[in-house]
């Protein structure tokens, strides 16, 4: 089982998002069978392997094993990652694209950002694992509190330079052999968790 799979494909992403399909896979990170995940969900056990039948067609679980019981074969099944992305691949004609309206402090530009990064991670990492490769990646993540506006923005002027900084000290476009990465900074507000929006 992957720790993560990136869903690329729109016919796959639409069966996941089935709410019954949905909690299915949440239970099936531990193997189960119709007749145990029937009693969990109170759901009749045709139902279940209905929905079962189009997970497993779509790879997003796997046969563990069968078992005999009396005439019948059980079927344990178990979830081929414990936790999925949709990549905005699967909605290629309109997905956002950072190249529009490029603005620092815009939260569409934000998003189009996380987007575009969420859909190359996802087709290196989908690469990575084909070729049973690693994927070299860096994140940082961290929570700050200003205690004005105006803090705020000294913070990423100060942040912006010392990224740039960064960037002209490191950046070799003419290295042999060197590969270009992305490089994506972003300060957002935190939501707050039960707060009206």
């Amino acid at each position: 089982m992957d720790d993560l799979a990136v869903i690329d494909d729109p016919a796959v992403a639409g069966v996941s998002l089935d709410p019954v399909r949905a909690r299915l896979l949440a239970e099936l990170v531990e193997p189960g069978s119709a007749t145990t995940l029937a009693s969990k969900l109170g759901l009749p056990r045709q139902k279940l392997n209905y929905h079962l039948r189009a997970l497993e067609k779509h790879g997003l679980v796997e046969l563990v094993e069968e078992r005999r019981k009396g005439n019948c074969t059980e079927r344990v099944l178990r979830a081929s990652a414990s936790a999925y992305v949709i990549s905005p691949g699967v909605l290629a004609g309109v997905q956002p694209d950072p190249a529009v309206s490029p603005d620092g402090l815009s939260a569409r530009w934000l998003l189009s950002l996380a987007a575009r990064m969420l859909r190359e991670v996802g087709e290196l990492l989908i690469g990575a694992r084909t070729a049973r490769r690693k994927l070299a990646t860096f994140a940082v993540d961290g929570e700050i509190r200003f205690a004005s506006a105006a803090e705020r923005a000294a913070f990423a002027e100060e942040l912006s330079a010392s990224v740039r900084s960064l960037v002209a000290k490191y950046h070799d476009e003419t290295a042999p052999g060197g590969r270009t990465h992305r490089l994506l900074v972003a300060v957002h507000p935190k939501p707050t968790p039960g707060a009206e929006r």
